[in-house]
């Protein structure tokens, strides 16, 4: 699969706008590991090979073990290897990137807010909607992930 086109050359001001956005999310209050363990989770369900490969290169570099990386798709099932923070988070951003199926319900937000406050939960939420963005972006356009590069 190539490239189809590189959208940073062709739309630099929209490109630096998400990153103004990224930007935004990472001076927030909320932990780079959980905000990256969301973005790993999005780009899973959306099935971004980019993504998966930029996150996943990321929270390696935060010391975040490989055994947990493996099952973040499978956080349910993994015990207390995700703290509640962590937990909430990715049922937050599954919920919030599956809106077309899930109408984010009362449930998935009650549950959410047990854990964050009301910033922290906006915070999370702009970074889950980026990542879809994201992702969009880069399988819309075929981004090549790093990985394959070095091939």
């Amino acid at each position: 699969m190539s490239k189809r086109l590189d959208y940073n050359q062709i739309a630099p001001a929209g490109v630096k706008a998400l990153g103004g956005v990224y930007s935004y999310v990472m001076q927030s209050d909320l932990s780079p590991v959980l905000v990256d363990l969301a973005y790993l989770r999005v780009s899973q369900i959306n099935n971004c090979a980019y993504c998966l490969d930029m996150h996943t290169r990321d929270l390696l570099s935060k010391d975040v073990k490989v055994e947990k990386l493996a099952l973040v798709q499978a956080w349910r099932e993994a015990g207390n290897l995700f703290d509640e923070r962590e937990r909430a988070a990715l049922a937050w951003a599954e919920s919030v990137t599956l809106v077309a199926q899930t109408g984010v319900p009362d449930e998935a937000y009650e549950a959410a807010r047990a854990v964050f406050d009301e910033r922290e939960l906006v915070d999370l939420t702009i970074a889950i909607s980026l990542m879809n963005t994201y992702n969009r972006m880069a399988i819309s356009f075929r981004n090549t992930p790093q990985a394959v590069l070095k091939q």
